[in-house]
């Protein structure tokens, strides 16, 4: 300290950076936005773990921040399915997953008692590509040879009139033959999207360990009540007493995935609205459909540019009300049978097991 009282220039500097490490030190450190690892399967089932924040995931799926938080292993929030433009939010019980066109993100992978559904989704996501490289090998050979026996039909036909004729009823013929391959692929063969394998992979988990509690709290709750109708004790009164709060919960729970499915089966624009993959192509056909169009009045240069600003529109659109309203007009013309003979076993099966839960509860009510 100087001789007239006051601090000189350096040791005043020294003292303001010591104050403001002391401010920063009790006031703790910056908050910074969640980050979280994830456990990502892809069309392949194999896995890969990455680490996101909440906006990397948002960015990555198109899902709002709202819809995250129902996934949140923080916060308790009761079971829901939502779809949504581009991916299907999963929350069942202890799987928390986003569902996207070609790929899974699973938030909990590391939870033990989510290991045997990881690995069984695995196992499905495999046999789903290899199904379906098989069967669009089997379609391209099918094309290869209409082809051929096309062409060869019509060297052997040597009047126009003729051959319009005969090969008019191949198309016919042809067409029968699809129509009935197509009826007999609906029968079991046919392939589901991607996204309808993982949902399932989700809803048998969910109602297969209800049905299993379900079970257990039933084999334990005979026994308590003989020994409580033979014998009113205070040991026995306060078993069947926790038989009966357990009963209250996992019926809760049964009850909130019943609704869940019930909702679904009753509501054709929010299954529409899970067709990730048919949502995906169309959106693709309609942009390569609209660049051909726009390239016939165009040289390259000008074409890129068209087509980078068509990305970048797009990208922005996804976002926007207008877009989302369009979209959701545009789904609603998908049939929707496929998911509904999908979701209905899963719903009567819950519904069952809601219904042996709630007959026990009324048994240890009286």
């Amino acid at each position: 300290m100087a001789m007239d009282g006051s601090i000189p220039p350096k040791s005043e500097l020294a003292l303001t950076q010591s104050l403001e490490q002391v401010r920063a030190t009790l006031s703790g450190p910056k908050k910074k936005g969640t980050v979280r690892a994830w456990l990502v399967l892809n069309t392949t089932g194999q896995a890969q773990v990455f680490e996101a924040g909440k906006s990397d995931i948002m960015s990555r799926t198109g899902l709002p921040g709202r819809d995250l938080r129902s996934l949140d292993p923080v916060l308790s929030y009761p079971s829901s399915i939502l779809g949504r433009e581009r991916a299907i939010v999963i929350n069942l019980e202890n799987i928390k997953a986003i569902v996207t066109h070609n790929e899974v993100l699973l938030l909990n992978s590391r939870d033990p008692s989510v290991t045997p559904f990881i690995e069984e989704l695995q196992k499905r996501l495999h046999f789903h590509y290899h199904s379906c490289h098989t069967q669009e090998a089997d379609d391209e050979i099918s094309n290869k040879n209409n082809i051929h026996e096309s062409e060869d039909l019509k060297s052997r036909i040597g009047s126009s009139q003729r051959f319009s004729k005969r090969f008019s009823k191949f198309i016919d013929q042809d067409e029968s033959i699809k129509m009935e391959d197509e009826v007999e692929s609906k029968d079991g063969s046919e392939v589901l999207p991607f996204e309808f394998v993982a949902l399932e992979a989700c809803l048998e988990a969910t109602c297969s360990r209800l049905d299993s509690e379900a079970r257990t709290l039933e084999k334990e709750a005979h026994p308590a009540l003989d020994k409580l109708t033979s014998s009113i004790s205070t040991l026995n009164l306060e078993r069947v007493r926790q038989i009966k709060s357990r009963l209250v919960a996992i019926t809760g729970r049964v009850q909130k995935v019943r609704d869940e499915l019930e909702h679904l089966l009753n509501d054709d624009g929010d299954m529409a609205e899970m067709y990730l993959t048919e949502k995906f192509q169309q959106s693709l056909e309609n942009s390569s459909t609209s660049s051909i169009n726009e390239r016939d009045d165009m040289d390259d240069e000008e074409f890129q540019s068209a087509i980078d600003d068509r990305v970048a529109a797009e990208i922005s659109s996804e976002v926007s009300e207008s877009a989302n309203d369009t979209r959701s007009a545009m789904v609603k013309n998908f049939d929707v049978k496929e998911l509904e003979m999908l979701l209905e076993p899963y719903f009567v099966q819950i519904d069952g097991t809601l219904n042996t839960v709630s007959t026990k509860f009324t048994h240890t009510d009286s």
